[in-house]
């Protein structure tokens, strides 16, 4: 125990460790950052900030992008204070930034640490063996699915081989639908609390479903394309 401790603080990486986890423990115990598991406290925060609450916000959904809590709940009080578009258009900015950072902790800061935590993920092979064929593409699948595990991938890709430049343009564009449709989620769910049309929030759902389901469309459609390619290969035999 003592040489693990006179290694971690001779390393640089093993003090940002430590100040990161000072600061994560101190937004917890002392910080605003409770309130990220409330919705209404969200908003109701937000609103108290003024000009600062885009700043805050974007600030507050990096956070949680890396220490690994679901962003869902800020996208949607997102979609309550600042509207569709622009709901939508700050949390892909901040969620994209809390990504990049968690890729290059997982790469850089805390390689060892996150190399032990996922090693044996089972998908951890996977990603290693796509991003080296089709390394944007694979993102783009990855991130277009809303159901796909968010922070669990920002740090598996990064003990992948991929290059930043994929990784961030693919997640920047990648999760523009789902994002879009849980800000919806927001803007239709305050509509409909306030005594408004309910039917936008109902399609809101809808558009989340089907962005759910086609991932799983897109596999059984491969399948079949595979067991195609077997059968004529075997015709031509």
């Amino acid at each position: 125990m003592r040489q693990w401790f006179e290694k971690l603080v001779k390393s640089p990486r093993g003090w940002f460790a430590i100040a990161l986890l000072s600061c994560i423990l101190h937004c917890f115990l002392v910080g605003p950052c409770p309130i990220f598991l409330n919705q209404d406290a969200i908003v109701a925060y937000l609103h108290q900030l003024g000009s600062w609450s885009i700043f805050a916000f974007i600030i507050a959904y990096i956070v949680l992008t890396l220490i690994g809590i679901p962003g869902t709940i800020l996208t949607v009080a997102g979609g309550v204070v600042f509207g569709l578009v622009w709901g939508t258009v700050w949390s892909v900015i901040g969620a994209t930034l809390g990504a990049i950072g968690a890729f290059l902790l997982a790469r850089y800061f805390l390689h060892d640490w996150v190399q032990r935590q996922f090693c044996h993920h089972q998908m951890l092979e996977r990603f290693e063996q796509a991003v080296t064929k089709m390394p944007l593409q694979f993102v783009l699948a990855i991130r277009f699915a809303p159901i796909s595990p968010f922070n669990v991938v920002n740090f598996l890709f990064g003990l992948t081989p991929i290059q930043l430049k994929p990784y961030a343009i693919g997640t920047l564009l990648g999760i523009i639908p789902g994002t879009l449709a849980y800000t919806w989620l927001g803007v239709a769910g305050r509509e409909a609390l306030s005594g408004g049309n309910s039917t936008p929030l109902f399609l809101a759902l809808g558009f989340l479903a089907l962005l759910s389901l086609l991932p799983f469309f897109a596999k059984g459609k491969d399948a079949r394309f595979q067991r195609g390619l077997s059968k004529d290969s075997t015709r031509v035999g």
